[in-house]
């Protein structure tokens, strides 16, 4: 089996992490990963990691040079959360990478990129449903454009291939990075039940009965490596979500019981408002449970949090296409969901 060796830039996210997790297991893969500030404890791996400010061209030709045996980029990044209005940062985090190793690894086999459903304008309001790979683009500005853009006439006359995936609000384990749906739930049931309340869903009541999806984080990570791999995916885009889809209606009840508590009226609040004053019911939590004692505002990003509230509208995208070219894989949303607020609890994350 031919030895690879993968540049994960990104590696701390929830993407980035649970891809080297997945690749750790695999007997064929080398790792590097890259990212802004050190590994956690609780990330134990075989990855060798390499802190860079990917923004600043010079510093990341002096730390990634070396690297000239890198087969395949994993551009697994983002800058400026949830809000993210920053194009020209964003397409540097996959431009400076890909212009450095393109240039030092003759071994490049192909860089893959991580978008997502905004690139369908899930963000603005009702759009296309299911969403497919072949819709027309909405009216820019829009980051992952400039990234995709970037890389499609970058690599044009070259001998590496690029693939594009679009997952949907991935949900996996991570510590310290708040733009996390199990994380900002967990922190909100934890907090509203420290305080005596029954558990209400926040957001837009539209929200609470529309259509969702998720992707789960391993299982983007095992389309993440096939699609890196996979002659079929080629200079290709494909939506990756879990294949189903879910009503926050219908697992209200069963979120609310994993966390021991009742079932209360919706009431939408603004979570970036209402939530940032609570570190010390949270800090009352850590203690009462023995918890990871991990700050406050690394804990849940209330904007992010707001933002899948609070979504009043449809999001469905078509998984057509993955599967015809090959990756078949589907999961069950609503046990991943409960599987999920299981493995934070087991760790110590959350109550």
């Amino acid at each position: 089996m031919a030895r690879k060796k993968a540049l994960v830039i990104g590696g701390l996210g929830v993407i980035g992490r649970n891809l080297i997790n997945h690749m750790a297991e695999l007997d064929d893969w080398e790792i590097v990963a890259v990212s802004r500030r050190e590994p956690d404890p609780e990330m134990a791996t075989k990855a060798d990691f390499i802190s860079c400010d990917l923004l600043d061209m010079v510093a990341a030709e002096s730390k990634l040079a070396h690297l000239t045996d890198v087969t395949h980029i994993f551009c697994c990044a983002l800058y400026g959360g949830i809000d993210a209005t920053t194009p020209e940062q964003n397409r540097a985090l996959v431009a400076n990478p890909v212009t450095i190793m393109s240039s030092v690894s003759e071994s490049l086999e192909r860089v893959v990129l991580q978008e997502g459903s905004k690139a369908y304008g899930r963000q603005l309001g009702p759009f296309r449903t299911p969403a497919k790979e072949s819709d027309s683009r909405h009216m820019p500005p829009n980051f992952y454009y400039d990234q995709e853009d970037f890389l499609i006439e970058f690599q044009k006359g070259k001998d590496w291939t690029w693939a594009v995936l679009r997952p949907e609000a991935v949900c996996g384990f991570a510590v310290g990075n708040p733009m996390n749906l199990i994380m900002c739930f967990g922190t909100y049931a934890a907090i509203s039940k420290e305080l005596g309340m029954p558990l209400k869903y926040p957001g837009d009541i539209r929200g609470f009965e529309a259509l969702n999806q998720v992707t789960d984080s391993g299982l983007l990570a095992r389309m993440t490596v096939w699609s890196a791999t996979s002659p079929n995916a080629a200079n290709e885009i494909f939506n990756i979500t879990n294949g189903d889809g879910f009503r926050y209606v219908n697992v209200w009840s069963d979120w609310a019981a994993a966390f021991g508590m009742e079932v209360g009226q919706p009431q939408r609040v603004i979570s970036a408002k209402v939530m940032l004053d609570k570190g010390r019911v949270w800090d009352r939590v850590v203690e009462k449970h023995g918890l990871v004692k991990l700050p406050y505002e690394k804990t849940a990003g209330w904007p992010y949090f707001d933002f899948n509230m609070d979504t009043a509208w449809d999001v469905l995208m078509s998984d057509a296409k993955r599967i015809d070219k090959g990756f078949t894989e589907m999961v069950d949303t609503e046990k991943m969901f409960l599987d999920l607020f299981a493995e934070f609890r087991g760790r110590k994350v959350l109550p």
